[in-house]
């Protein structure tokens, strides 16, 4: 297992925000403390491509980003509640074509809950979309709003960052007793 970089390190999270026919992702890079956006935008499925195509482009899309940006961890909403078996299944097999992506690369993945996700945004757990692509404009100091999809990957990544320094007080804390 990879160990959480130090603060002098560089980490690139790839975040993803899994959906069948629009799934958002981000990298994001956290440098000497300044984080910012390395790219981010939706993986768009036609409404008429079959489910196993829309997963196929999934998990081809992501790897591309993979190698493209050198992600050095990845970081995914996790399953929401939904009324319907139906949804919650085919929500599941995007979260797979995703996952799949990340480990075929080796990525450590990290799973965080929306509400979390809209907590560390904009400070509560209810948002609304339009909220958060806001807040994700403001925070990462962006030219303009990202698509909600998007912005929803980039909030799983701000995410990913404020555990990750978490994780790392908690282990300082941890080899002082």
């Amino acid at each position: 297992m990879k160990s959480v970089p130090g603060p002098s390190e560089v980490e690139r999270v790839l975040a993803i925000d899994p959906a069948l026919r629009k799934t958002g992702y981000a990298v994001l890079e956290k440098r000497a403390g300044e984080l910012r956006a390395i790219t981010y935008g939706v993986i768009q499925n036609h409404p008429k491509l079959l489910t196993s195509g829309c997963l196929v482009a999934i998990r081809e899309q992501l790897a591309g980003v993979i190698r493209e940006h050198a992600p050095t961890v990845c970081g995914i909403e996790s399953t929401i509640f939904v009324q319907s078996y139906k949804t919650a299944i085919v929500l599941g097999a995007a979260r797979g074509a995703c996952l799949l992506a990340a480990a075929e690369f080796g990525l450590p993945i990290y799973e965080y809950a929306p509400r979390e996700v809209k907590q560390a945004a904009v400070g509560r757990g209810a948002a609304h979309k339009d909220q958060v692509a806001f807040m994700i404009r403001s925070m990462l100091r962006l030219r303009e709003t990202p698509p909600a999809d998007a912005a929803d990957a980039l909030a799983v990544g701000i995410t990913h960052f404020q555990n990750a320094e978490s994780h790392r007080i908690k282990q300082i804390e941890a080899r002082r007793i």
